[in-house]
């Protein structure tokens, strides 16, 4: 089989997990009726994952919010629009449905999307993980359209989403987008969060952190649908901020990356010592008159995933328990840790559902393929071997895009371990290696949704019987 194939099913299995092939004999109605129980277990649980994107739809989420702003949005004649992000065409599409005329133009930069633009909008893929030329052309017309609201009856819109940092990029005079890019690639490799990351990106940038917003000599609304978490919904990371005060500094940015130990080019260095030592302006601050005719206003987060996922748990008779706080750390031992916490709080007897979410790192030290939540299930499903219990773990990126895969996660029960010892698939070594995708795909444990235009993070769901 060719690297990044799957393997081909012909059982029926929901079709966005492959089912497990079993490759040892069970004997008995006990053994059937544990295959029969995780079966349907691992079906659940990837449908209630499923839901949680379904909630943060964002095409009725931003119709919504812009009908609930209606009286505000009639002051103004002219409407320009700024969309960047992985939900930016769908949220693009929403926002010119309800302006109509008052729509004067505007720059999308993200992934295409099924319904079609207005003429009057430029659609630019600008490229994530890491931005390139099409991302600098994105931010490129986002500052000559934010250059255009010269009146106080214009507007302009800005839809943010998770991947914007990337879409809408460009970098500070006197570096490179290219070593703009390999500081943020070593940042993220080295399992910097994505808080810390957008602290290096906006004092690196020419467009963020602020920067758009002071652009504008107008008003200036967000929509956000955030992906943030560490502080939560925080709206100067969120897209790295460009539309919002930035609290972070230059010397923050270098403390990022000092204790990251990762090494930068001179060119990096030298920006960031000239601007915390106060030779390089620093980015809008919360005392700026500059952002005083701004807005800013989050129209979905990880609960509202949450919320999706627990109305679907409910519907299929679950008792839910919903782990607040956002899950993070190194994926695998915070899979591990999931499923202690998840367990502990589902008391009840009977069929229950625990429902977390969050954003968790990966430090990058073996030469495989994978992603943060398929290490997290696999660190899941190291924690239930050790318990004779019929559970199922499922963990996948609400984007559908778990680390340079073509997989959104992946799916382990309290039977993972024995059948990967009896296929020869090394659990612990595979993530050793960062090699999850392929233990994965030889357990048939892989989830895969495609792109789905919008993103909050990551959903983690238990089911047990």
């Amino acid at each position: 089989m060719r690297p990044g194939r799957r393997r081909a099913v012909d059982r029926q299995p929901p079709p966005e997990v492959q089912r497990c092939h079993r490759p040892f004999r069970l004997v008995g109605s006990q053994a059937a009726s544990l295959i029969a129980s995780l079966d349907r277990l691992r079906t659940d649980a990837v449908a209630i994952a499923r839901a949680a994107v379904d909630a943060i739809d964002p095409f009725p989420l931003t119709s919504a919010a812009l009908h609930h702003h209606s009286c505000m949005l009639d002051r103004f004649e002219e409407v320009a629009i700024v969309a960047a992000g992985k939900a930016a065409w769908p949220m693009a599409c929403a926002a010119a449905a309800v302006l109509e005329t008052r729509l004067m133009c505007g720059v999308v930069s993200g992934p295409q999307g099924a319904r079609s633009l207005p003429a009057v909008i430029d659609a630019i893929a600008g490229s994530h993980p890491l931005p390139d030329a099409e991302s600098v052309r994105a931010a490129d017309r986002a500052l000559a359209i934010a250059a255009m609201i010269r009146d106080r009856r214009g507007l302009l819109l800005a839809l943010l989403s998770g991947g914007g940092s990337a879409m809408l990029a460009m970098a500070a005079e006197g570096i490179t987008l290219a070593e703009k890019g390999s500081t943020i690639d070593r940042l993220s490799r080295a399992g910097v969060p994505i808080a810390g990351l957008n602290c290096v990106r906006k004092h690196l940038s020419a467009i963020k952190g602020g920067r758009l917003a002071v652009a504008v000599d107008g008003h200036c609304l967000t929509l956000a649908i955030s992906d943030v978490h560490s502080p939560p919904d925080d709206p100067s990371t969120i897209a790295s901020g460009p539309t919002v005060a930035d609290p972070s500094t230059f010397r923050d940015a270098l403390q990022v990356i000092d204790a990251a130990r990762v090494r930068v080019t001179p060119a990096v260095l030298d920006l960031l010592e000239r601007g915390a030592a106060g030779q390089i302006a620093e980015t809008p601050k919360l005392d700026d008159a500059r952002l005083r005719s701004t807005a800013f206003r989050v129209i979905a987060n990880r609960r509202t995933a949450m919320a999706g996922a627990a109305h679907s748990a409910k519907e299929r008779g679950y008792d839910v328990h919903l782990v607040d706080d956002a899950v993070t750390g190194e994926a695998a031992v915070a899979g591990k840790a999931f499923v202690e916490r998840a367990l502990a709080g589902l008391t009840t007897r009977g069929r229950g559902c625990a429902i977390a979410s969050g954003e968790t790192t990966v430090t990058v030290r073996g030469p495989g393929r994978g992603g943060r939540n398929q290490e997290f299930v696999l660190g899941a499903a190291l924690e239930l071997a050790r318990r004779e219990t019929r559970v199922v773990v499922c963990s996948a990126g609400t984007d559908g895009i778990d680390g340079p895969t073509d997989a959104a996660g992946g799916v382990v029960s309290s039977a993972t371990m024995g059948e990967a010892r009896a296929r020869g698939v090394d659990l612990e070594r595979a993530l050793a290696r960062n090699d999850a995708y392929a233990a994965l795909e030889a357990l048939g444990g892989l989830v895969t949704w495609g792109s789905t235009h919008t993103n909050t993070g990551d959903i983690h769901v238990l089911l047990k019987e």
